[in-house]
């Protein structure tokens, strides 16, 4: 892996066109808009600020694309195009990486492998375009064969979060697209540039104009896509306030939806846990990403013989995290994304230290002598369930340490949130650790590990985390439909009406 450092002087400022039937385009309206990088505030990248009318361009676009003879289009010829892009993502690694630090404003150690992941995802993807099966049932009797296909379900909108824009755009089009869907794409407007760049390596692996089309803008744009009528289906990722109203809106159309939404994820300490990888676990699982992740495992949920001893180790790796510069290869822990996300986690701050819960370190701002949004490590204790820290995704550095003593009171904490994206259980005790796994209600349960991710396995939530799954075998079924199809083996007896001709008793 890269160790490489950046200062400043390396980044010039970029303007990036979106992507409308193979073309790099304009909005028409001919407005932009500009990313400043949240660690430096300085200007990065500048796009079109896109509209309903480039919806409208893009939709036809794709809607072109799949009738001409992408939705025909072989296993074969989707594989190795999927493959070529897998290729050139890992040919610009280091121009993915440094565009996706200056605009989320993580580290670049953190993006170049974020990178290496994404081309993984295209790799799986091509396997299962050529894996594209369905079913025969030979026993419905002598008369009847019978056959279940998957076709694509048509145009895919998707719209995509600011956390990871490069990763979860890529857990979601090379799936859609080899299933044989076109896509219409909205990045977040903080951070669209990888997602662009991804467009033209799209372009350059020979993918037909059309099937993949980028809009960048605002909210415009994303109520524009889940409102389309010639939009068949809706894949978005984000917060469940959103993803509420982007299903409300897909419903008077009755497209499909599949919604990969926010998180409260709990990791269970028992008193026999490993403790030091328990504790590395759950700082990494707290202040990756500065907490800014749908998979964080913000809620320690400790048993009580351990809980002061763990929470002070916790503490103590907190103090020693590396927090700066995220164009530095040894930093660990970057800048927030914007000043509405360090509001927030100044506000929950607030009402966890209100509430009664105990701050022992961080929750404050960090100087580190740059113009960015840094937010100390931050560990509480003797939080409760019912505070606010405890019940709602912060996406902040924040960690909430709460006590249990019996194995099925921790269960009971772990599932009293309206979340079950992801969750963990850290034991030495087999049957405490399969108890736990199979009443944790979370689509993700990770035993004695935290936060690992393949494609080869699904991806999604219970409950206010979402709905359908991303990644493995059942993301190709989330992006198809299923058709039956009845054969006649041999000669129709009449059933309803004789013929007119037919013997007459």
């Amino acid at each position: 892996m890269e160790t490489k450092s950046y200062t400043l002087d390396d980044v010039e400022p970029t303007y990036r066109r979106m992507i409308i039937d193979g073309e790099d385009t304009q909005a028409q309206s001919g407005e932009t808009f500009t990313r400043l990088s949240p660690a430096h505030e300085v200007e990065v990248t500048s796009f079109p600020h896109g509209g309903k009318e480039d919806v409208d361009r893009a939709v036809t676009a794709a809607r072109k694309a799949l009738d001409r003879g992408w939705r025909q289009s072989s296993g074969s010829q989707r594989s190795k195009l999927l493959l070529k892009v897998a290729d050139l993502v890992r040919r610009d690694a280091e121009a993915l990486a440094l565009a996706e630090t200056l605009e989320t404003g993580k580290p670049i150690t953190q993006s170049r492998n974020e990178v290496a992941g994404t081309a993984e995802l295209w790799e799986y993807a091509a396997s299962l375009a050529r894996n594209t099966q369905g079913d025969a049932h030979n026993a419905l009797g002598r008369d009847t064969l019978a056959m279940v296909v998957h076709e694509p379900i048509g145009v895919v909108g998707m719209i995509t979060p600011w956390n990871f824009p490069l990763l979860i755009v890529s857990q979601k089009l090379p799936f859609a697209l080899a299933a044989g869907n076109t896509a219409v794409v909205k990045p977040s407007e903080s951070t669209s540039a990888t997602t662009v760049m991804l467009g033209q390596l799209i372009r350059e692996a020979g993918f037909p104009a059309g099937v993949v089309n980028i809009v960048t803008g605002d909210r415009v744009v994303g109520a524009a896509i889940a409102e389309h009528p010639g939009i068949d289906m809706i894949s978005f990722t984000g917060s469940t306030g959103v993803g509420k109203g982007i299903a409300s809106a897909a419903g008077r159309d009755l497209k499909k939806v599949e919604l990969e939404l926010g998180g409260k994820n709990p990791q269970i300490i028992t008193a026999n846990a490993d403790f030091t990888a328990a504790v590395d676990a759950g700082v990494f699982g707290g202040y990756f990403n500065v907490g800014q992740c749908c998979n964080s495992g913000s809620r320690l949920i400790v048993h009580r013989s351990i809980a002061d001893e763990f929470a002070a180790a916790v503490v103590e790796r907190a103090k020693h995290m590396r927090v700066g510069d995220p164009l530095k290869s040894d930093t660990l822990v970057g800048s927030l994304v914007n000043d509405a996300q360090m509001a927030v986690v100044e506000r929950y701050v607030a009402e966890g230290r209100e509430a009664g819960a105990h701050l022992l370190t961080g929750g404050d701002r960090l100087d580190t002598g740059l113009n960015g949004r840094f937010f100390q490590p931050t560990v509480f204790t003797d939080v409760t369930a019912q505070m606010s820290i405890a019940t709602d995704e912060i996406f902040g550095p924040v960690l909430s340490v709460l006590p249990y003593d019996t194995l099925e009171e921790a269960i009971g904490i772990a599932n009293s949130t309206s979340f079950g994206l992801s969750a963990g259980i850290w034991s030495n005790d087999i049957n405490e650790a399969l108890t736990a796994a199979r009443d944790l209600r979370a689509g993700t349960v990770w035993v004695n590990r935290w936060m690992d991710g393949y494609p080869e396995v699904p991806f999604g939530g219970y409950g206010h985390s979402g709905i359908g799954r991303e990644l493995g075998r059942q993301a190709l079924a989330e992006f198809s439909e299923l058709k039956t199809i009845q054969l006649q083996v041999g000669i129709r007896e009449n059933r309803w009406v004789d013929a007119p001709d037919a013997p007459r008793p």
